[in-house]
């Protein structure tokens, strides 16, 4: 069985990080058919996730983004094509901007 390990580090805080973690959520069940729950914690969510050869979690918290994968037999064959599109998915999400500080850069330049 092929194992993913992803971190991602962040800035963001709790709040901000939720909602991208349900986004991800949402992407994951549209895109990869994947079965998703969202367990919002005090300190740390959980986003459970599997299909058919994949199970998973992902943990939210104020400064970071934990990944575990685990791969089926089948599909432990495309791991790394498989990591590279979660990685990819998790980068842009965490890339976008942020309309709040976008709002702000703009009015601080108007001043």
């Amino acid at each position: 069985m092929a194992e993913l390990h992803i971190v991602r580090e962040h800035t963001l805080g709790l709040a901000q990080a939720r909602k991208i973690a349900f986004k991800w959520a949402e992407q994951a069940q549209t895109d990869f058919g994947l079965a998703c729950s969202y367990i919002e914690g005090d300190g740390v969510d959980e986003v459970n996730f599997s299909r058919s050869g994949v199970k998973g979690k992902l943990d939210v918290d104020a400064s970071r983004f934990e990944l575990r994968v685990q791969l089926g037999f089948l599909l432990g064959a495309f791991k790394h094509r498989i990591e590279a599109e979660i990685v990819s998915n998790l980068d842009t999400l965490l890339a976008a901007p942020n309309p709040k500080r976008a709002s702000r850069k703009k009015i601080k330049s108007a001043e």
